[in-house]
This record gives C-alpha cells, sequence and structure tokens, in this order.
C-alpha cells in the first residue's frame, strides 16, 4: 500500500466511538475479492451517448445521477422508501459528498454501483458508492456521502428509525478511501 493511500485510509476513519455503534464489521476490501461481495449492489445502468460530453467520456453530472440512484436503493434497502419518508414526513439530506473519479466511462459501457457504509449514528449515515466498469470490472469512481435524517415539517434533523440505523449498521464495511480528507 502506497504512503498516500495508508494517508488517505487512516484520514477517513470515522469518529470516535464509531465502533461501538456498529453491529458488523467485514474484512477490509482490497485484495482479490477482499470482501467485495459484502458491498449491496444499488445500481445497474449503461453509458448513452448524451451522457457524453465533448471530450467523448461521461460528463461528471452523470456521475452524481447514477450515485444518486444508488443512494435512493440504498434508503430503500434500510427501509427508508419515498413512500416512507412521505408517510412519515421524513426526508434525508446529503450534507457532504467527495467523488473520485478513477478510470472513464464511454458511450456504451455497463455500469455498475456497489454500497457500503463506513458509520452510523443517531442521525447520520456516512456511506460510499462504488462506481465500476460491469464489463472490466474496473473501478471508474468512488463517492463518500454524508446524509442525515430529517423531519420535513420542522426542517430539522431527526433520529433516524431504529430498525433503519440498525440495516445500515450491517452494512458497515472497511473500505480504502481513495483522498486524505
Amino acid at each position: 500500500m502506497s504512503d498516500a493511500r495508508r494517508a488517505a485510509s487512516s484520514a477517513a476513519q470515522p469518529e470516535p466511538g464509531a465502533a461501538q455503534r456498529r453491529t458488523a464489521v467485514t474484512p477490509s476490501l482490497g485484495e482479490g475479492d477482499g470482501g467485495r461481495a459484502a458491498l449491496l449492489d444499488t445500481y445497474r445502468g449503461t453509458v448513452y451517448p448524451w451522457h457524453c460530453d465533448h471530450m467523448n467520456h461521461m460528463n461528471v453530472m452523470w456521475y452524481v445521477g447514477k450515485f444518486d440512484e444508488a443512494t435512493w436503493n440504498l434508503m430503500s434497502h434500510l427501509g427508508m422508501s419515498a413512500a416512507f419518508l412521505r408517510e412519515h414526513h421524513r426526508g434525508m439530506a446529503a450534507i457532504d459528498q467527495r467523488i473520485s473519479y478513477q478510470r472513464e466511462l464511454h458511450a456504451g459501457d455497463t455500469v455498475a454501483i456497489r454500497t457500503g457504509v463506513v458509520d452510523v449514528t443517531d442521525k447520520k449515515i456516512i456511506f460510499f458508492h462504488e462506481m465500476r466498469n460491469a464489463d472490466t470490472d474496473t473501478v471508474s469512481a468512488v463517492t463518500l456521502l454524508t446524509g442525515i435524517h430529517l423531519d420535513t415539517q420542522t426542517r430539522k434533523s431527526c433520529h433516524l428509525p431504529k430498525a433503519a440505523a440498525d440495516k445500515a449498521r450491517e452494512l458497515v464495511v472497511a473500505y480504502e478511501l481513495p483522498w486524505k480528507s
């Protein structure tokens, strides 16, 4: 592991005490399959020609859009579907997002996104999406997001539903993020 990768990994560690809030931790990813099967499949799709810019690769707005679709699949998996959020006057808001672009995607490439959770607190979920070219299995981009649960009537943060928080903790995995902080 390079010094830069090691520094990025240690800088991206969750806040102190996070380990006590977890219910499951899977092995660190990176060697062979190295636990990648533990990640949740949250999106599959294709890069269309209209997703590409003048440099003939997928434009950044489409990476964000595909990551957003993966996020809503994750929320649904956790029990916070659109119907649940509407019925309970709840929502999720991204308060931080980082993206590392690793390899270009081009028209016709198929895309797969898998998701893992870094940390869960009473009101917050920190999670990542790994976007891969589904044909070559190479990482195209990684994003790290921090989302807070909120009451849509008061517009203030509120506790995650216990069942959703517990399910999110089952997805906690060690993952070597590609940036320092």
